[in-house]
């Protein structure tokens, strides 16, 4: 099993009814509830670890992960409420009204943590419950207890207007990053960490400091991969795009599931990893990635689909 660790959400997304009247509509999400989703979909034994409400929207995001054949036996439920995103458009850029103060995923803490089955071979770290507390600190205590024994990706799908308190932030990113086997980033999160410079640069300062395995994706370019002294690049899919909500994600899950199909879900396996693998887990990482834009929301595609 993949065990995606992180935020599940509900985005409150801008509708009008039908008599005209300012709405929003309810979806999950949250960007490792997604890649949780996507797994799900793509055939891979898929888990979900986080906190989750057991409100109207928890129950919610808990029967869409069991749509996507996801298992979120290991989530911890409370009475607390659910994370809301409220979304409104302003010369069509989205912005954000964020209800996160004592909610079920924000107030996870160490004392939450599960141990964790045999089943679980790799786990998925990121998103913006690495910002808050106390559930940053649960995450990273989560990933400090198994990145001894079980492989660790992480994405930190860096949002800088959510952080509030950026030294401290950094802090922990620095950290799970120098801990993790796989790193994903996209270019722009790579300017954040690392100041502007060449992606290659910046890819193989990470590996210097830890990381096996380097994803840095540049949105319709394509995406690159970096080990040892080895790159290969993944160029990006021509689609029509609706929008790129769930990006990222979807290319997360792709690389995971190309890992998992290849039974190389191991440490040692990332350590020793060969060409023909990156190159399989980027292309898969960028097909899937390519119908998720094609379509409206994070709505991540079905491994029959991909056929």
């Amino acid at each position: 099993m993949i065990l995606s660790c992180g935020e599940a959400l509900i985005d409150m997304l801008p509708r009008e009814t039908v008599a005209g009247e300012a709405a929003f509509a309810p979806y999950p999400g949250g960007a490792v509830f997604n890649t949780a989703v996507a797994l799900g979909r793509l055939g891979v034994q898929a888990g979900f670890f986080s906190g989750i409400s057991t409100d109207i929207f928890g129950e919610m995001l808990k029967d869409a992960l069991s749509a996507s054949r996801v298992d979120a036996g290991l989530a911890v439920r409370s009475a607390r409420p659910t994370t809301l995103a409220f979304v409104t458009l302003q010369d069509g850029q989205a912005r954000y009204a964020f209800y996160d103060e004592a909610t079920a995923g924000r107030m996870l803490t160490p004392a939450d943590l599960p141990a964790l089955p045999d089943s679980v071979q790799a786990l998925f770290f990121g998103g913006i419950s690495l910002v808050g507390e106390p559930c940053g600190s649960a995450y990273e205590a989560l990933m400090v207890r198994e990145a001894g024994r079980r492989l660790c990706m992480i994405d930190p799908n860096i949002r800088p207007g959510f952080i509030t308190n950026e030294a401290a932030y950094r802090s922990r990113i620095g950290r799970m990053l120098a801990l993790a086997d796989i790193v994903k980033l996209s270019d722009e999160d790579l300017a954040w960490l690392k100041g502007p410079g060449p992606i290659e640069a910046g890819a193989r300062a990470l590996l210097a400091g830890g990381a096996r395995l380097v994803f840095i994706t540049e949105g319709a370019k394509g995406a690159h991969a970096f080990w040892g002294d080895r790159s290969v690049f993944e160029p990006a899919r021509k689609v029509v795009v609706a929008d790129t909500v769930g990006a990222g994600d979807t290319f997360n899950a792709g690389v995971l599931a190309a890992f998992a199909r290849a039974g190389a879900l191991g440490k040692a396996d990332v350590a020793a990893v060969e060409a023909d693998l990156v190159q399989a887990a980027l292309r898969l990482g960028v097909q899937a990635a390519a119908v998720t834009v094609s379509r409206a929301g994070a709505n991540p595609p079905w491994a029959e689909e991909l056929t």
